[in-house]
C-alpha cells in the first residue's frame, strides 16, 4: 500500500510537471499567450514571407489556422472554444456575422493606412463607413475562354454563351448564387433579385443553356481548362489568373453589363483576445509594400490603390483583373438574402444541374 500510495505521489508529480509544461508551451505560443495573434484564413491566402516578416518586425508570433468556406469559419466562431483574433470573410458572410453578434468593430484611432484603400472599394452595402471590416482582395465573375477555339472579342457578355455553336463547350463552376446570378444579369435582373417569378424565370433560362454545358465542376475547372479540355469557362477571376498561368491561350473578360463583385475582409471576431497583435497585423498588411507583396503571391486583385502602384505593369494595367470603372460601375455585391429566399435559389439551381446532366 505504501509502495503504492509512492507510485501514486510519482505519478501525481510527474502530470503536475507535464501540465506546468504544457501551460508554459501554450503561453507562449497559444491561444493564451500574450505575444501571438490567432489567424483565420482561407488556404493559401497570404504570403508565408510576409507572416515571418511580420513575426521579425513585430515580435508577435502567428498562428495559422485554415477553412476551406464562409460557412464552416462561420460555423467554426459561433461554437467559440477557439480564440481566434482575425478572420477574412466574404462580404455576405459579414452581414450574417454582424446579425448573429460574431463581430467586433474596428478601433478606428489603432488604424494606419485605411486611406490607402480605393474609395470605391470601401463603405459598400454590406458594411457601411466599413465598421467592422478592412479590404483584403476583391474580384468578379466572368468568362474564360481560349483562343484556340474562340476568336478574341468573340465571347464579351453573358447572352454569348447560349449561341448554338457552343454546344457541349462551356465549364461552370458549380455555385448557386453564381450561375443564377449570371442568369438573372442576362435578362437584365439583379444577382440579389428574390422575386420567386423572376427566379424561376432565370432558371428557365438557363435549361435552354444545358446543351452548351459540358460539365459542373469545382476546383478541377482549373486543371480542365489549363489542359485545353474546354474552350469556355464561367469562373472567379482568382481562379482564372491562375488558369492563365498555366495556359498562355486562356483569357478572362468580366461582361459590362454586370456581374458579381465579391469581397474578402479582415475582421475582428468577438472571440479575439490579442488586440495589441491585432491592429499591428491589420496596420502591417495596409501598408502599400506589404499589400503588394501579397496581391502579387496571391493572384488576386488588391483594393489598395496604393499598392497597385507597386505591382508590374503586367499586373496593374491588366483589365481582365483590374476592369475599368465602366464594368466595375455595373458590378453587384451579394447580399445575405434570407433563408426562404436562399432555399428557393438552391431548389432552382439543382433543378438546372438534374436537367444538365
Amino acid at each position: 500500500m505504501k509502495r503504492l500510495f509512492s507510485l501514486l505521489v510519482g505519478i501525481l508529480a510527474v502530470c503536475a510537471l507535464l501540465a506546468f509544461s504544457a501551460n508554459r508551451l501554450q503561453t507562449k505560443s497559444g491561444d493564451s499567450g500574450t505575444k501571438v495573434l490567432n489567424l483565420y484564413n482561407w488556404g493559401d491566402y497570404i504570403d508565408p514571407a510576409l507572416i515571418t516578416k511580420f513575426e521579425k518586425e513585430s515580435g508577435y508570433h502567428v498562428n495559422v489556422e485554415t477553412f476551406d468556406s464562409n460557412e464552416a469559419m462561420f460555423t467554426k466562431i459561433k461554437q467559440g472554444g477557439t480564440s481566434y483574433d482575425l478572420t477574412v470573410p466574404s462580404e455576405y458572410m459579414i452581414e450574417k456575422m454582424k446579425a448573429a453578434h460574431l463581430l467586433q468593430p474596428l478601433d478606428k484611432s489603432r488604424l494606419t493606412g485605411m486611406s490607402n484603400l480605393d474609395a470605391r472599394f470601401t463603405n459598400q452595402s454590406f458594411d457601411r463607413n466599413n465598421k467592422y471590416s478592412v479590404p483584403y482582395f476583391w474580384g468578379t465573375l466572368g468568362i474564360v475562354y481560349n483562343d484556340k477555339f474562340i476568336k478574341p472579342g468573340e465571347i464579351s457578355h453573358w447572352n454569348d454563351l447560349w449561341k448554338s455553336k457552343y454546344r457541349n463547350d462551356i465549364m461552370l463552376v458549380d455555385s448557386t448564387r453564381d450561375i443564377m446570378g449570371f442568369s438573372l444579369v442576362s435578362m437584365g435582373k439583379s444577382v440579389n433579385t428574390t422575386n420567386p417569378a423572376t427566379l424561376r424565370a432565370a432558371q428557365h433560362k438557363l435549361d435552354q443553356l444545358s446543351p452548351n454545358v459540358k460539365a459542373i465542376v469545382a476546383d478541377e475547372i482549373k486543371m480542365y481548362m489549363a489542359d485545353n479540355e474546354a474552350p469556355i469557362a464561367v469562373d472567379w477571376s482568382g481562379e482564372a489568373s491562375e488558369m492563365i498561368s498555366n495556359n498562355a491561350h486562356l483569357h478572362y473578360v468580366v461582361p459590362s453589363e454586370g456581374s458579381n463583385l465579391w469581397f474578402d475582409n479582415l475582421v475582428i471576431p468577438k472571440t479575439a483576445k490579442h488586440y495589441d497583435a491585432i491592429y499591428a497585423f491589420l496596420n502591417f498588411m495596409l501598408k502599400p509594400e506589404n499589400a503588394a507583396q501579397n496581391a502579387e503571391y496571391v493572384g488576386y486583385a488588391t483594393p489598395n490603390k496604393k499598392a497597385k502602384v507597386l505591382l508590374p505593369a503586367s499586373i496593374r494595367n491588366d483589365k481582365q483583373f483590374y476592369p475599368p470603372s465602366s464594368t466595375i460601375q455595373n458590378l453587384e455585391v451579394y447580399s445575405d438574402l434570407s433563408p426562404k429566399t436562399i432555399g428557393l435559389y438552391n431548389d432552382l439551381y439543382l433543378e438546372f444541374k438534374m436537367h444538365t446532366h
